[in-house]
């Protein structure tokens, strides 16, 4: 663990130079989320029943005990692992899809959010000059750029980096505008060396910020339905799970924010909700 000036993160949208690197990013977060998820899924009682159902007609066939029963449980998670999009991690969303992350650097590049450490420290953030591409990736630039239409940026939502003398530490990813009151905090990823300082809660509480000067009057979390640290994380932040204790006003709304389901239905995420 590093220990990390809150006052000096510089928090601004992505550009193109910083998309393989919040994909790098994303990956390191996601370590080990699919496989608890699938863990997940299958413990359930109706997916142990129908393992229990296959395994007893395979029992007929291959004579083997050790078979019949590894041989379900081998083909569902191989099933699982090809139809569980490689996205779901983090906070649990599938969206914006994967290949959608490079339509988001198209934004205003001179945009930040605010960083109220900086206002108690007084200091002022530096950040180092990031390194220009040159040669033939600048004409491919070009082509990428042109092949990325309005809708589709639009659609791939915002993506914010933490910038910490030059190297990207965190991002978040806000979904794009649906609902005119509502968005949607469909990932947040912490590099490993600087977790536990207060990053996430600094992005998070930032784009709150943000959008709440734009209009916003909700803000949605989805986080992976075994994480007990995310649940915890975004109730310090003042977060309530859909569900518990919401007045029947706010069921119309419930209907239209559901988490994410796998197979045979089961719940992936757990949907956190804020008022602004």
């Amino acid at each position: 663990m590093v220990r990390l000036d809150l006052d000096q993160v510089v928090m601004r949208r992505m550009k193109e130079d910083d998309i393989e690197v919040v994909k790098a990013l994303i990956k390191e977060g996601c370590e080990g989320t699919e496989n608890r998820l699938i863990l997940h899924i299958l413990t359930r009682p109706l997916c142990l029943f129908i393992l229990a159902v296959f395994s007893s007609i395979l029992r007929c066939l291959v004579h083997s005990f050790i078979l019949a029963l590894a041989i379900p449980v081998f083909l569902l998670i191989i099933y699982l692992k090809i139809t569980m999009p490689r996205s779901t991690g983090v906070l649990g969303s599938s969206r914006p899809y994967w290949d959608y992350v490079g339509s988001s650097y198209r934004g205003t590049q001179d945009e930040t959010l605010q960083n109220p450490y900086r206002r108690i420290s007084g200091k002022t953030p530096v950040t180092k000059r990031q390194r220009r591409k040159i040669g033939s990736k600048e004409k491919d630039k070009e082509v990428s750029t042109e092949k990325i239409s309005p809708e589709r940026e639009q659609e791939a939502g915002q993506v914010w980096v933490a910038d910490s003398d030059g190297d990207i530490i965190g991002c978040i990813f806000r979904e794009s505008e649906t609902r005119v009151d509502i968005r949607r905090i469909c990932r947040l990823v912490t590099g490993c060396w600087y977790r536990r300082e207060g990053l996430g809660r600094l992005l998070v509480q930032s784009l709150e910020h943000r959008e709440r000067e734009t209009g916003a009057q909700r803000m949605y979390a989805h986080v992976p339905y075994p994480s007990k640290v995310g649940e915890v994380f975004f109730k310090k932040l003042g977060y309530q799970q859909l569900g518990e204790g919401t007045s029947e006003e706010d069921d119309e709304e419930a209907k239209r924010e559901t988490p994410e389901r796998g197979f045979l239905g089961y719940p992936l995420t757990k949907v956190f909700y804020k008022d602004l």
